[in-house]
């Protein structure tokens, strides 16, 4: 299984640098499991910079892989993941995604870069 951290959606619909390294974990729904936190942060970051038409389509495309709704265990998980890691809040979600799901965390996210289970890429600017 695989999960794909919201910057790694952004560089997808974004055509960016590194759409080659996130291309095969997005590509492939039956592997692919989508927080619902990186729906938002994706969705809002493509209406914020483009249009909400942009910004439904993406959201869609995210929607071919299984959603992971965030429930009290997920939540809690995040939240010790959080303090033990001192990650943000939305890192945290989708860390603890990707653990419940024995999922791989593909990312260029800096704060991800030293964590069992996570690939991770240097972002080009």
């Amino acid at each position: 299984m695989n999960v794909v951290d919201s910057s790694g959606w952004l560089e997808y619909f974004t055509d960016g640098t590194n759409i080659n390294f996130f291309s095969p974990a997005i590509e492939d729904p039956d592997e692919l499991v989508v927080p619902s936190i990186s729906i938002y942060e994706v969705f809002k970051r493509i209406l914020q910079q483009r249009s909400e038409h942009d910004a439904l389509q993406a959201a869609a495309a995210m929607m071919s892989g299984k959603i992971a709704d965030l429930d009290q265990t997920l939540a809690m998980n995040a939240a010790r993941i959080s303090t033990d890691l001192r990650l943000p809040m939305a890192d945290s979600i989708i860390l603890a995604t990707a653990r419940k799901y024995d999922a791989v965390l593909w990312t260029q996210d800096d704060d991800f870069k030293s964590i069992k289970g996570v690939r991770y890429v240097q972002k080009i600017a």
